[in-house]
């Protein structure tokens, strides 16, 4: 699985973007971020049927995960961003399993797209 993230790039504070992983057909996904000299955090995630997202509390009423009606590209809109958004953002996708997982852990993942930058000026 080959996972391309894209979308990346400049944005003002207050403003919306959005992101998109390719390839990711029947696969849980997830978005990740990483912010100069910070761990990678989770953003969100979404079922490979897109029956259920999850969405870390900084993000939350702000960031919405989705996916589209071919099931194979994942979406991250983005609204009211703000400067401390500012990260590489990468998307993940799991092997389908009959167990939960943690959605919101990076080792729940097989699989990592190459990043994309945002910036958020302020």
């Amino acid at each position: 699985v080959q996972l391309q993230a894209s979308g990346g790039g400049l944005v003002q504070a207050g403003g919306f973007w959005r992101l998109s992983c390719a390839a990711c057909g029947r696969y849980g996904t997830g978005w990740f971020r990483q912010a100069p000299g910070k761990e990678r955090e989770f953003v969100a995630a979404i079922t490979w049927r897109g029956g259920n997202t999850y969405h870390a509390d900084s993000v939350k009423g702000r960031f919405t995960i989705s996916r589209n009606s071919a099931g194979d590209t994942v979406y991250l809109q983005m609204n009211s961003l703000r400067p401390e958004d500012t990260a590489v953002y990468y998307c993940a996708a799991r092997r389908p399993s009959g167990g939960s997982y943690d959605h919101s852990s990076s080792n729940a993942y097989d699989y990592w797209g190459q990043g994309t930058q945002v910036t958020v000026s302020s």
